[in-house]
């Protein structure tokens, strides 16, 4: 690709998005935006970036954006933040929030739905436990084409071998064909919005969890802080952000501090733990996988 012409998308996704495309990550250019050329119907990206040039269509620059933050997801993705939830925030939260019995949990750059879904299945095993209690779960993602896939909720034989416990494969999905189609009961714990992270966070209202993982890489420091300082104005005193487990808030923001012993999880400062001393043990209901099965579906809590 031309030098301009690489200016020229890094500046697009940069505006747009927020979105650091380095020119060592050039091939990427090439490799999503091949099948944006094709679907458009020009022989080459050089022909695109002659009509982008000439006619920015929305239409058209909203595809190539779409196609450049369209990321990587699994379920149960690094299985850690999802012990955290269960061992820390969970009793943090029933305790903090034992009267009005409501929780409210955002999944930010949700990709493809199974970080959502993810929690829904913990929450779900949980019902007993949690009787009477409220769960809204949003989940957004700059994509809107990526984010009909997820209300779809249908994945693949590889996708459900990625982190899902075979106890949950058998008891909340389908199998159609050669596909696993989520039950509804799961499916209907998740509401789905499209939303850039660059945009006003205002009108998502306020949470008590924020799950922002693995998308903060993408972008600059200054716009990291930019993002983290918002999320912070949506997320109430004592809530809970988890981030990837390469990324952090130190050096960007002061508006956020590690949670002590808990990597990837993040309080305000001034935080307290509501999860008091001498309370029932954590809550750890969910199944791991059986043995023999791990050629199949790898565990839940699987050391690396």
């Amino acid at each position: 690709m031309k030098v301009a012409d690489f200016e020229l998308y890094k500046n697009l996704l940069y505006d747009k998005s927020g979105l650091v495309v380095t020119p060592d990550k050039s091939y990427l250019l090439d490799s999503r935006l091949t099948p944006i050329a094709k679907k458009w119907g020009f022989p080459s990206i050089d022909m695109m970036t002659l009509q982008l040039r000439a006619i920015p269509d929305q239409k058209l620059i909203k595809d190539i954006i779409e196609a450049m933050t369209t990321n990587e997801t699994s379920f149960f993705r690094d299985n850690k933040p999802f012990q955290m939830f269960q061992d820390v925030i969970l009793p943090h939260m029933t305790a903090a929030r034992a009267s009005k019995k409501t929780l409210k949990i955002w999944c930010a750059a949700a990709s493809s739905g199974q970080e959502p879904y993810s929690l829904a299945m913990i929450l779900k095993e949980k019902e007993a436990q949690l009787k009477g209690w409220r769960f809204e779960i949003t989940a957004t993602d700059i994509s809107e084409d990526i984010l009909a896939i997820a209300k779809k909720a249908t994945y693949s034989q590889f996708e459900v071998q990625r982190g899902l416990p075979i106890q949950y494969l058998m008891k909340h999905f389908t199998q159609v064909g050669e596909t696993w189609q989520l039950k509804d009961d799961i499916r209907n714990m998740v509401k789905y919005a499209p939303f850039n992270l660059l945009d006003d966070m205002g009108r998502l209202g306020t949470f008590d969890i924020v799950f922002c993982r693995n998308v903060l890489i993408y972008f600059d420091e200054k716009t990291k802080g930019k993002i983290l300082e918002k999320i912070a104005k949506q997320l109430e005193n004592d809530g809970f952000l988890l981030l990837g487990g390469a990324e952090t808030v130190l050096g960007i923001t002061d508006k956020f501090i590690p949670k002590p012993d808990s990597r990837g999880l993040y309080v305000k400062p001034g935080f307290v733990d509501k999860a008091v001393a001498g309370a029932k043990a954590p809550m750890t209901t969910t199944p791991q996988a059986s043995h023999g099965s791990s050629s199949l579906i790898s565990g839940l809590f699987k050391r690396p």
